[in-house]
């Protein structure tokens, strides 16, 4: 029972892509990851290299979970074992290369992985985020829609996208790295839809690459000034609708808990809630603990 770490993406796919499409619902962060790095290159995400690990049960083994971390971002984890948690945090403790400021996994997972790293190296954690996962049920689009139309973005969008990007960066801490990398990926994947009125863009929202029948929705914006109107809204129906008419089986999506306004906004267009994921945050205490 052991950790495999590299900075190898194709090794990582080749030991781990298995496991991860078998679960394209809990896995769902890390296949889009993945599939982005393999499309736009590793510093997609940043200019420090991805690492990547996967957990084997047994010797020689299938792996049974994985982690990946694309500074800087926090590490990724799938759903783990309490003891293929604890023995991450040991492994990485005791590696040291890769600097772990938190961690982003499902609830129980993440606080397993924090508890073990506050044992190894003494550091405490604090919740920076509780995001919601949710799961499309049948897509209920806004009636009446707001006046306007969906049509896909284009280059010709892409400065106001990457201005409302920004604005999505610093009302969330989603986005981190380089903003316009990351509109550039989904404009070459087609992955984001504007509503327009009378011509004018007023509200975004974008989809990830499809992964094993499974794609995110993701960076749903409207500028502050124009909220309320239900813009937001008709975009992410109108994009969630293109993917289910495209084959998408499995169409999810990621909340703030924070945010009563989207979480209401998204069930109400017939997303059903999955589990609860945390964000954590890491700080030394007083207590300096070693790695064994």
């Amino acid at each position: 029972m052991a950790w495999t770490v590299t900075y190898d993406l194709e090794e990582f796919r080749a030991a781990a892509g298995g496991f991860l499409c078998a679960h394209p619902v809990r896995n769902t962060t890390l296949l889009t990851v993945v599939s982005s790095l393999a499309a736009a290159g590793s510093g997609r995400y940043g200019a420090e290299p991805p690492v990547y690990g996967w957990w084997t049960g047994e010797e020689k083994g299938p792996a049974e979970g994985a982690f990946l971390c694309t500074p800087p971002y926090t590490p990724l984890l799938s759903p783990l074992s309490g003891e293929a948690a604890r023995s991450l945090a040991r492994t990485l403790a005791r590696d040291g290369e890769l600097k772990v400021t938190g961690v982003n996994a499902r609830r129980e997972t993440a606080e397993t992985f924090a508890s073990a790293w506050r044992d190894f190296t003494g550091a405490v954690s604090t919740v920076g985020q509780t995001h919601r996962l949710y799961r499309l049920d049948s897509l209920t689009p806004p009636d009446p829609a707001p006046p306007g139309r969906p049509r896909t973005a284009t280059t010709a969008d892409r400065d106001l996208l990457i201005t409302w990007c920004e604005g999505f960066a610093r009302e969330t801490d989603a986005v981190r790295g380089d903003v316009t990398a990351q509109v550039d990926d989904k404009l070459g994947h087609d992955g984001i839809t504007v509503w327009e009125l009378d011509g004018r863009p007023v509200a975004c929202a974008g989809i990830s690459r499809t992964v094993a029948d499974m794609a995110r929705v993701a960076m749903v914006y409207t500028p502050p000034e124009l909220r309320g109107r239900g813009y937001a809204g008709a975009a992410t129906a109108a994009v969630s609708g293109a993917a289910r008419a495209a084959g998408v089986k499995e169409l999810l999506l990621f909340t703030d808990l924070d945010n009563p306004t989207s979480n209401a906004l998204y069930q109400r267009l017939g997303y059903r809630p999955v589990e609860d994921h945390r964000v954590l945050s890491f700080s030394a205490s007083a207590e300096q603990g070693h790695p064994s």
